[in-house]
Parts: C-alpha cells; structure tokens; sequence
C-alpha cells in the first residue's frame, strides 16, 4: 500500500499569548507535541505580531509565523475582512487548523478545521464580557458558515454544536488527552513549603473567572469548617473574579495563583481531592489530570465534566451549595475506591489518542476539497 503523504499543517497560537491561556493553551500546546512526534504531519505554528514573548509556561512547541497584525485588530480584521491571510505568513499549507473557536483567515482553497471547546456564551452569557459576546458570536458565525469540519472536545459540545446550528457531517468528537509527569514525595513537600501549603489540603484548578463557581465552591467549602481539609485555589485572576477579597485572610483558603507545571502536578499528587464544580465546560483537563495523579475528584453534572469523570468521580449539582458541601465529604469518604477509579479512567486518555483523530479529520477535511464557503 502507498504510504500517505505529509501533511503541511497551520495550527494558531494566539491565545498563548493572552495573560490567561488556560486549558486551550493546555491543549493547543499538547496537540502539537503530539503531532510534531509524527513523521505524516509537518506543524508550523502561526500567530499575530506580539512584541512580547507567550505567557510564561505556554510557549508553543513548535515554530511560529507572524501575521501582521495582533489582538484586538487582528480578531476584527479577520472577522469583519478575511485578511490577513495565514499563508502569507507560513507559505503553502493545506489544513488551517483554528485551535479556538476565534479563526484566522486563509485562502478558500484552503481546508479550515476549528476546534470549539464549549459554546458557554450563549447559554451564560453573564460570564462574559459584552465585548466577548460580540466576538463569540461573530466568530461562530464565521466558523458556522466556512468551517470544512468542527472538532468538538466532548459529546456535550458536539450536541451543543449541532443544536446551533451546525451540519453534524461536519462535525466529530476528538477528546482531549493528558500527560502525567513524575512526582516524586520531595516534589510534592517542595511545592507544600514554597507556597505554605498543609500537609492535608484540597484543591481547585483553573482561571478564576464566574463560570468555574468558586464562590459556590467557597461557600460549601466554609460551611464544613475544620472537618475538611483546607482549600487550595490554583490559577490565575480571570475577568470577573472577586473571590480572593472575601477569602484571602482566612488560613482555611490558600490563593497561589498560576504556577509552573511541575508544580501543579506536585500540587495535583499532594491533594486529598480536586473540587471541580464548574457550571459549564467543554471538557475539563483538571479532571484527567487529577485522576492521573490517583487524586479523587469532585465535579459537576449536566454538563462535559459528567462525559469526561466517566463514572469515576463524585457528581454534584453545581448551582446547590449544600450538595457541593455533601460531595466533599463523599469525595474524602472514598478516596481509595476513586483514587483507583480515576487512575484507570486516565490510563485510556493520551495524547497521542488525540492526535491520531486530529490527522484523520485533517485527511477528510483536504478530501472533503476546503472550505464551505
């Protein structure tokens, strides 16, 4: 049989740059490690004009091309006038890969694939701003319309997807992995001592913005007082979080903020639980994390978070503070039983995994000849 051909792919980076990448910058990074390891799949990078270097810790792993513009303009010029377009900057390619939900422009000949992690805008549209409403909006009309295939992280999404309006041929499901480094017990004391952190803690990660419903979190956590281990937030300040002035004396609740992913995996190894309630996801990479780490978790129902635990963690009603407080203490109650639960759930996720569906939508997409319109 002839052997398939390489395959010239642009992936965008835009958001590593942003003071806050979170779980897409997770993602769009370890997505591209896994293809560069290939030999069918050639990555080049592409991403506006920053004058700064990308957010400490999500530098992308691959070399980048430079479009003329960055920010703000770059998202309305390619919104409102298809340029600039992305070969310019990276020469022929022939997949354009948009690892957001916000695209770049690219030739019509071209093939776009866009991975849209949540549509959380239209359903809770209070947790963003009202410039990011605009933007989301105008971007899924443009992915909706010009989009060769929407890769969708989990089945939730892909639902969300096609009840918004998306042909579902052209949608497909591509979970995302998780990669679990080695953690040593001196890792896990260093980052105890380096940020003062107890022996017995629990911990919350993620970008500290209204939708991830720390103050639901907090509120159950406090109501349990000293029968429960302290709670430790890891993750940076994100638009809308006020949480840290109401919580930031108490010695029961530790704020450290962003750190380097050495850490957070000691951090991960070190807890009693993950406390994961978010109202809404697309997926959800603490979870795996976690459960790769053998750490329980705790996270919601009803929505991806439910999908990607498979069965191997506490569920709770994220809008109910009371089940939230039950689900810690269930959660502590059974660490064993999902310690081994999670630990097997996480075995299947690799990124690798990820990375075979990836290039098989990239082949359909360049056999389905580019781009709808």
């Amino acid at each position: 049989m002839e052997s398939m051909s390489r395959l010239r792919v642009a992936l965008t980076f835009d958001h590593c740059w942003r003071a806050t990448p979170g779980g897409t910058g997770v993602a769009s990074i370890e997505l591209a490690n896994a293809l560069a390891a290939r030999s069918d799949v050639d990555v080049v990078g592409v991403a506006g004009n920053h004058r700064r270097p990308a957010t400490a810790g999500f530098e992308p792993p691959v070399s980048v091309a430079r479009l003329p513009l960055r920010g703000a303009a770059l998202v309305e010029s390619t919104l409102r006038l298809r340029w600039p377009l992305v070969e310019r900057a990276t020469g022929p390619i022939e997949v354009l890969h948009a690892t957001s939900i916000i695209p770049l422009a690219s030739r019509p000949a071209t093939p776009l694939v866009v991975t849209v992690h949540d549509l959380a805008f239209l359903h809770h549209p209070g947790y963003f701003t009202a410039r990011g409403r605009r933007v989301f909006a105008r971007a899924l009309a443009m992915v909706r319309e010009r989009a060769t295939l929407v890769l969708c992280s989990s089945q939730a999404t892909l639902a969300d997807c096609a009840a918004n309006g998306f042909d579902p041929a052209r949608l497909r499901l591509i979970p995302l992995g998780v990669r679990v480094p080695t953690v040593t017990p001196a890792d896990v004391a260093a980052v105890r001592a380096r940020h003062g952190l107890p022996e017995h803690y629990l911990l919350f990660v993620g970008t500290r913005e209204p939708r991830k419903n720390l103050q639901r979190l907090l509120a159950a956590h406090q109501s349990l007082g000293a029968d429960v281990p302290p709670l430790v937030i890891v993750g940076a300040r994100g638009w809308g979080d006020d949480v840290a002035d109401s919580y930031e004396a108490s010695d029961r609740v530790h704020f450290i903020g962003h750190v380097a992913s050495h850490e957070l995996a000691a951090a991960y190894a070190g807890a009693r639980a993950l406390c994961y309630p978010s109202v809404m996801e697309g997926f959800g990479l603490p979870i795996l994390e976690a459960m790769a780490h053998g750490t329980p978790v705790l996270t919601s129902k009803g929505t991806s978070t439910e999908e990607v635990a498979a069965g191997a963690a506490v569920l709770v009603d994220p809008l109910e503070v009371s089940a939230i407080a039950a689900g810690i203490r269930e959660v502590l109650a059974r660490r064993d039983e999902l310690s081994q639960l999670g630990r097997t759930r996480a075995t299947g996720a690799t990124w690798q995994h990820t990375a075979d569906l990836v290039v098989q939508a990239y082949r359909a997409a360049v056999e389905m000849g580019g781009r709808r319109a």
